[in-house]
């Protein structure tokens, strides 16, 4: 069976076809922190970031056409957006240029991810490398971030969750809500742990993620405090959300209160973490 290429997506004209480029985004080396970027700041992907150019570089001209990709998964990529550059700005270092979208290809932004393999380079030009991408999948609606992975695969930087709750991702919200939890809240600044409860009475996993959600710190004291200091941004930046343990909502909440003492214990997160008590 042929496969499908950038070529049978893409009908550039022969004059376009130079002037064509793919651009390839991964942020802080990081698969995760680049989806959690993108899901919290798509303009500023797909008006900044696809424009920016390091000092003493100099990636594009007026009239070229940026395809722009960033990285989902282990060679996977998500078109963001096609945009032709009609200005280019007089900065040596950050948003170079000007653009317009390319409409046309609009029905691809943001459900068309490739599989490819970048390497050193991050601008490209799409005659020389286009035979070579795969398609990998044409997604039914827009990408949202990651179907639920299982219970036991959950780690989540703030704009992760935050983005399941914006969008309403019901796979996530379904199990989410019907679980009762141990929870661990990461300070990857610090290496700070954060053990929580999630029972009948605080409304399981769904109801306490999202008040981390809202406010930063779920109203924990230790937490509290730290938003204080520090700022919200300060959570939303350096904040990773994960299960130590989960249980069904059959599960008597005496188990699971005892199971988080447990964890505090073994983590010894009253003396050098977030929890207070």
């Amino acid at each position: 069976m042929s496969v499908l290429t950038l070529n049978d997506i893409f009908h550039f004209s022969e004059q376009e076809l130079p002037r064509v480029k793919l651009r390839f985004h991964v942020w802080e080396g990081s698969v995760d922190y680049t989806k959690s970027y993108y899901l919290a700041d798509k303009e500023q992907v797909n008006n900044w970031n696809i424009f920016y150019n390091p000092e003493g570089k100099n990636y594009f001209r007026v009239g070229e056409i940026v395809v722009n990709f960033i990285k989902v998964g282990y060679n996977k990529w998500l078109l963001t957006t096609v945009k032709e550059i009609t200005e280019q700005l007089p900065v040596t270092s950050g948003k170079s240029y000007e653009g317009k979208v390319r409409e046309e290809f609009s029905a691809y932004f943001d459900r068309l991810i490739i599989d490819f393999k970048v390497g050193i380079s991050t601008v490209r030009y799409f005659e020389r490398s286009a035979k070579d991408i795969v398609i990998r999948e044409l997604l039914p609606t827009i990408w949202t971030g990651d179907d639920f992975p299982g219970y036991d695969n959950i780690r989540l930087s703030y704009y992760q969750l935050e983005s399941i709750f914006r969008l309403q991702k019901q796979d996530w919200l379904t199990a989410l809500g019907n679980q009762k939890a141990v929870y661990l809240l990461t300070d990857k600044q610090t290496g700070k742990h954060y053990v929580g409860s999630a029972t009948s009475g605080s409304g399981r996993l769904l109801s306490r993620w999202q008040s981390y959600v809202h406010n930063g710190h779920g109203g924990n004291k230790e937490l509290r405090q730290l938003v204080k200091d520090e700022g919200f941004d300060y959570i939303k930046t350096n904040f990773q959300y994960s299960l130590l343990e989960n249980y069904n909502g059959r599960v008597d909440d005496h188990l699971i209160l005892a199971r988080e003492s447990w964890w505090k214990e073994t983590l010894r997160s009253r003396e050098f973490g977030y929890n207070a008590n």
